[in-house]
């Protein structure tokens, strides 16, 4: 059988693709990052608005998929909605430079910027024996942290002769 698919003399560069993939991925990182402020400043004020406190979100993940558990919020020490509407952040495009706007809900939107930073600090999180955990939004001070699990399989093994 002859393979017509082969132009004799042509020959693909691994090394070249490998380069222009991750100064894509490079371009794609480093424009994400660039827009994260901006959106996670319009989450805060819509959240301060509402009088929301802090909002809690859960995630696991593991064999290959991961997903959002749980998102809850809290004003004045109690369990409360987030507010309806919507909010639009900005999201970069893979292979542009171009920024694109995106209307979502305010729970979308707390889901959306939970994984952008689980993207961003530990890509693969629910992969294998994946991870799980938790992240807080403190709507006063305006920071989010991320505590982290990351679950692993360990082996340990003996030969013993005798």
């Amino acid at each position: 059988m002859t393979d017509t698919n082969n132009t004799p003399g042509q020959t693909f560069d691994m090394s070249a693709s490998m380069q222009r993939n991750h100064a894509d991925r490079q371009r794609y990182e480093a424009l994400s990052a660039s827009i994260r402020p901006a959106n996670k400043k319009a989450l805060f004020d819509v959240l301060a608005a509402a009088d929301i406190a802090q909002v809690i979100v859960t995630f696991d993940g593991y064999g290959d998929s991961g997903q959002i558990e749980d998102v809850s919020a809290l004003s004045g020490g109690k369990n409360v909605d987030l507010p309806k509407g919507q909010i639009s952040l900005s999201r970069a495009s893979w292979g542009t430079e171009e920024v694109t706007e995106h209307s979502m809900t305010i729970e979308e939107a707390v889901e959306q910027l939970a994984y952008d930073f689980l993207a961003e600090t530990h890509p693969g999180w629910e992969n294998n024996d994946g991870a799980y955990g938790e992240f807080t939004f403190d709507v006063k001070s305006r920071v989010i942290t991320l505590d982290h699990n990351e679950r692993y399989t360990a082996t340990e093994s003996y030969e013993h002769t005798f």
